[in-house]
């Protein structure tokens, strides 16, 4: 049994959490506002942007994921959960229990790329905005802290809570045609069972990478996911929308790496992922 950290326990952090302890794991939360009870998941109550908040805290972890979101798109927003939040856990644990892992939970907004390459863990990362630059030197902090962290840089997240682009096609309006505009995703069900599956690697001594892409199998055409969605809701297709040949086609994801570690995809596309719209409808 392996006494277990998540920094940051939302939706995500949760369901991992509560997997990992019915797998036979101490699991502990920690939240700024930790729920009044639950029976699989101890919790501790910080902000980790405040250091005092951290002075008291329990370090004897064998393994801490940090799977925080920031409360807002904004660069204050983020330097408050990937500067500053990171710097303050690292510290309080080179200071108490330095031999502690750590897993982060990066994003594939690391990379810069925009003319629909495929990229991978040894592509080059750099990112333009701001919030990818701050993302991608809080994964340098994780791996310089210490050896054997690993990064799992997600792609976007959906799933049947995550509305957001069910409420863009429904609205209608046009997309992008031509060139082809490339989206990558993950699936929020396929998030939680990477985060054990890598979690349960880590803590039997399975060699690992440092990082990893957690994407599915089909980074496909905005177009041709707009289109299925659509058709999936029963609202009228998008309008084409034709762009110059050297607009943002932004990039392709691969997934290979995390795949010859042996995970297997609960949703391979959003063909798969998707399909729960038809069970809303009937």
């Amino acid at each position: 049994m392996a006494r277990i950290l998540i920094a940051g326990c939302g939706d995500i952090g949760l369901a991992a959490g509560r997997l990992l302890a019915a797998d036979g794991h101490y699991v502990v939360g920690l939240r700024r506002h930790p729920p009044a009870n639950d029976h699989k998941i101890n919790y501790i109550k910080a902000d980790l942007s405040q250091a005092a908040d951290l002075d008291k805290l329990d370090t004897r972890f064998d393994l801490v994921i940090y799977i925080l979101t920031p409360d807002e798109r904004s660069e204050g927003s983020y330097r408050r959960v990937f500067e500053l939040g990171v710097a303050n856990l690292l510290n309080i644990f080179s200071q108490h229990n330095p031999g502690t892992r750590f897993i982060f939970v990066s994003s594939t907004s690391v990379y810069g790329q925009t003319h629909g390459e495929w990229v991978d863990e040894a592509s080059v990362t750099e990112p333009e905005n701001v919030t990818g630059k701050i993302i991608l030197q809080a994964e340098k902090s994780f791996l310089a802290h210490g050896s054997g962290n690993c990064i799992i840089r997600f792609s976007g997240i959906y799933g049947r809570n995550r509305s957001r682009l069910l409420d863009m096609v429904a609205k209608g309006g046009k997309v992008q045609y031509k060139p082809d505009y490339y989206t990558n995703r993950i699936h929020r069900d396929d998030c939680v069972a990477v985060l054990r599956f890598i979690a349960t690697r880590m803590m039997a001594g399975v060699s690992l990478e440092p990082i990893y892409l957690a994407c599915d199998d089909d980074p496909a055409a905005k177009w041709d996911v707009y289109n299925f969605i659509a058709d999936k809701l029963g609202v009228a297709r998008p309008e084409k929308q034709i762009m110059r040949h050297d607009c943002d086609q932004n990039k392709r994801c691969s997934n290979r790496r995390l795949k010859q570690l042996g995970y297997s995809f609960i949703y391979k596309s959003y063909r798969e992922g998707y399909d729960f719209i038809e069970q809303i409808d009937s």
